[in-house]
């Protein structure tokens, strides 16, 4: 629609706004500006939902059973268990979400808007539409407006679209289905006025907004559980329905064959559940996330969400935005074309470093005419000013401005010593109308100069000469062109200048002084460079079977071109916003295998897109640092955010943040991820044994009615104070030299495989083996029945402590010295255990306690032996293995 139109349908006027009873009137029809708030979850709430487990619930009913039967050092045990647990969990996923609060701060407070024919500032909220509103450099915009005038007006919309320069604003109606970075005619809330000044007519508050629709979808999106949780569940029923059912059929077998007492054969099932529940996997689960935590905030990734550390290690697409994570957010002069001349220069970003190099040679732009004129005038007519500030160059003004004055800089040439000798006496700014900007300069000899930078095809049609070395000739404009559509299509964005002599002492400058003699001195090619640390991050996750596909609501050819010098599989091709409207789920499925770029997309595409993949079955990761990236952000297996450049919104819908916004950061912590998947693999292979042979002896007692080798109290010691602190240890373990060399595991892996549910019988059978072996042998030899229990629990101890050393390679061999010596972690662990192990044997008061008795030297020799014997046992199953299997 026309300004004029719009006008008239909100029944207003641009030069008398509203009156106070119709904006009073409308403001109760529309509600406030402002979006709603949103009810989090009580601190309570949010503690209790960490019970919400069915291993923690396994856990309090084994507490209450073992409360009912008066066993309170069992019981206060378990429920420690299940407090810390609950508690690490509570702490380390901190705060509710908070996406929508953080979009709230974006909102402008105040706006300058005509209200009864006057302007008057007024709360922000107290927007309605209808209302005329003014804009000028430095405000934030106060709701969504249709603009009707402007005057140079330049708005960032980066958060929005993801462009890396403002938009430049004119009241020009556009096309209907024109995509969000194109709709040149609006402005929107909490977007920022970088330039000039304009004049708009409000169509959009609070929700009706598109950065309160933006606001709805995060609220509506609904967030996916980590593959890690999922498993654990899984885990966790196997694990409860297994106890229940072997416990119900001991007990069983107990009474009617055994003819045992129930109440004591109910304490006998009672320890075996006790030796069934791994309790302490909860508590290693946690920390080993936790570790992994720590380990990624000081690589500069901050998780917010305690399993997302898990989740990041089986990623298979990273849905990156491309400004500002892949690329640097700062513009650079790639490319300067002068008529016979194509000069690239290194460099990127606000760096004054670079060199000038035409076909493979450098060469010395102060001795190249042609190429210090077109420096110096983009350095002449130019508005942006560079600040040095603690070594790193900080620009005031347009981005592209300042890009060209760093192109200027690295060729030698100073600002304010050109200026001096130059000084500017007058200028047309740049206008969308007129599509240029020019400056009038003078020396001190009172010679003038012109010079203009401009759209190039502006100013060919403008400049009747070209400068060449031989001197001004008459220009060729099908070479020009030529020459920008090739640096259009390599992304870049394309500047032209020119210049003329003006007549001495002129003093003021119109758009007649350009109308002949204007001599076209070449282009310039801009573009928001990748990051050289992305480049190679990007070929990390190829190697690491990770697909990256970027997702931008910038141009298709600068997508095009970023990915291509990115690497990205099929760069050559991009799907837009308008392709994506058009497409259904099936065919857009199908596309999203093959294609690698989405350029110009909405906040609406972008989720999408991520959900569609995950339907696909893959574990998605999604970057990003504008609110347009929220929704995204919120519903990705892994939301990670800028946190240098990127928005609050972008930050709460997250649950990874990147302090350092280095792409590169990402694989370390995709690298993290897979190592902590890892360890608690072993941590889980390291405790299940330990309870299977404790469960196997309990079982082999009642079937064969025999003494219980182990007392349930001396299990729940056993399970919760060497077992716990020794698979601590795994936790720490380093991750495998070729870890991101391995395909991401598929998202419905369970976490035991065919190999680890062997190897768990393999061992439990051993440790069965090894506690009823010595605990008959030392029966037979004399030794009392707390001697022998005794003599049992420290064997399971030992066997323990060599498996260790034995689980950290699953299936490489442990007997070298590098492997057995090489984690800190796991010799510390050892010594405690150690410690702990001679307390419980020793120490009078654990005699009393756990009625344990001395070990003398010859039963802890024969105990020693077995663990010897176990470790080379099971050495020469991973040397089988090795050998008539595949590794």
């Amino acid at each position: 629609m026309t300004a004029e139109a719009v006008l008239a349908k909100l029944k207003t006027s641009a030069d008398h706004g509203l009156i106070d009873e119709e904006a009073q009137s409308r403001f109760t029809q529309h509600g406030p500006n402002r979006l709603p708030e949103q009810k989090s979850r009580s601190a309570w709430i949010r503690f209790i939902s960490q019970f919400h487990n069915l291993l923690i619930y396994v856990l309090l009913a084994t507490a209450a059973i073992t409360a009912m039967l008066e066993h309170w050092a069992d019981t206060f045990v378990i429920l420690g268990v299940v407090l810390v647990n609950s508690v690490i969990g509570y702490v380390q996923e901190g705060k509710a979400e908070d996406a929508l609060q953080a979009i709230k701060k974006m909102l402008s407070s105040h706006a300058l808007v005509l209200r009864n024919e006057k302007k008057t500032t007024i709360p922000a909220e107290e927007l309605v539409p209808g209302d005329i509103v003014m804009l000028q450099s430095g405000d934030k915009v106060p709701a969504d407006l249709r603009l009707i005038s402007v005057k140079n007006l330049q708005i960032q919309e980066a958060a929005l679209t993801g462009e890396s320069v403002p938009i430049e604003k004119r009241p020009q109606e556009v096309a209907e289905d024109a995509v969000l970075g194109d709709r040149f005619n609006l402005a929107y809330s909490g977007t920022l006025v970088t330039f000039g000044q304009g004049k708009g007519v409000v169509v959009g508050t609070g929700v009706q907004t598109e950065i309160g629709h933006i606001s709805q979808m995060v609220s509506q999106v609904q967030t996916l559980t980590t593959p890690l949780l999922l498993q654990m569940a899984v885990f966790a029923r196997w694990i409860t329905a297994a106890v229940i059912v072997l416990s119900g059929l001991v007990f069983a077998f107990g009474i009617s064959v055994r003819d045992g007492d129930i109440v004591d054969m109910f304490m006998t099932v009672v320890g075996l559940a006790v030796a069934a529940i791994p309790e302490g996997l909860p508590a290693i689960l946690t920390v080993t996330l936790a570790i992994g935590v720590q380990s990624l905030a000081g690589r500069n990734a901050i998780i917010r969400r305690l399993p997302a550390v898990e989740t990041l290690g089986a990623v298979s697409i990273i849905c990156s935005d491309k400004t500002g994570t892949l690329t640097r957010n700062e513009m650079t002069v790639r490319s300067i074309i002068t008529e016979g001349l194509c000069i690239d220069i290194t460099g990127t970003g606000y760096e004054p470093a670079g060199d000038f190099r035409c076909a493979g040679q450098s060469i010395a732009p102060k001795t190249d005419s042609s190429l210090r004129a077109i420096l110096q005038t983009a350095l002449y007519c130019n508005d942006s000013t560079l600040e040095l500030v603690d070594g790193a160059c900080k620009i005031h003004g347009d981005p592209m401005e300042a890009a060209l004055l760093m192109a200027a800089l690295k060729a030698g040439l100073n600002s304010d010593e050109a200026l001096k000798e130059w000084p500017r006496r007058d200028l047309i700014p740049f206008e969308s109308e007129h599509k240029f900007m020019a400056t009038l300069h003078h020396n001190h000899h009172g010679e003038a100069m012109i010079h203009v930078k401009g759209a190039p095809e502006r100013l060919l049609a403008m400049c009747p000469l070209e400068r060449t070395a031989t001197g001004d000739q008459p220009i060729n404009p099908d070479t020009w062109h030529a020459a920008i559509e090739k640096l259009a299509k390599q992304g870049q964005r394309v500047l032209g200048v020119a210049c003329k002599s003006a007549k001495p002492h002129q003093a003021e400058l119109s758009f007649e002084d350009l109308d002949d003699g204007l001599v076209f001195l070449g282009l310039f090619g801009l573009i928001d460079p990748p990051r050289s640390e992305a480049i190679a991050a990007v070929n990390e996750c190829h190697d690491a079977g990770i697909r990256v596909k970027m997702i931008t609501g910038d141009h298709e050819v600068t997508a095009c071109s970023i990915a291509a010098q990115l690497n990205l599989h099929n760069s050559e091709e991009a799907i837009t916003g308008k392709m994506l409207d058009t497409m259904n789920d099936e065919a857009l499925l199908n596309r999203v295998q093959e294609i690698d770029v989405f350029a110009r997309v909405s906040p609406e595409h972008k989720l999408r897109l991520v959900t569609l993949l995950q339907s696909g079955g893959a574990i998605v990761a999604m970057t990003g640092d504008g609110v347009n990236d929220a929704p995204a952000l919120r519903r990705a297996d892994v939301g990670i955010a800028m946190g240098h450049k990127g928005t609050e919104a972008a930050k709460e819908a997250s649950e990874m943040v990147i302090t350092d916004d280095n792409f590169a950061t990402i694989v370390h912590a995709v690298k993290e991820g897979r190592t902590v998947y890892e360890n608690l693999k072993k941590a889980i292979v390291f405790l299940l044994p330990v309870n299977g042979g404790e469960s196997i002896s309990i079982i082999i007692a009642i079937l064969f009615g025999f003494t219980l080798p182990i007392t349930p109290l001396q299990i729940l010691w056993v399970n919760m104070v060497s077992s716990v602190a020794l698979a601590m240890a795994l936790a720490f373990d380093p991750p495998a030299p070729d870890i991101m060399q391995r395909p991401p595991r598929p998202a419905n892996e369970p976490i035991l495989s065919g190999f680890l549910v062997w190897r768990i019988c393999f061992v439990s059978a051993l440790f069965a083996l090894g506690v009823f072996g010595i605990f008959e042998w030392s029966q037979q030899q004399g030794s009392s029945l707390d001697e022998a229990r005794t003599y049992a629990v420290n064997t399971l101890v030992v066997m323990e402590m060599f498996y260790l050393f034995s689980v950290r390679y699953l299936r490489a061999s442990s007997l070298s010295f590098q492997h057995m010596f090489n984690s800190k972690a796991v010799i510390y662990a050892v010594a405690t255990v150690i410690t702990l192990q001679l307390i419980f044997t020793y120490a009078p008061f654990m005699e009393d306690f756990f009625d344990t008795r001395p070990v003398d030297f010859v039963h802890g020799f024969e105990i020693l032996a077995i663990g010897l014997i176990v470790f080379g046992l099971l050495e020469l199953e991973k040397g089988g293995r090795r050998k008539f299997f595949r590794p």
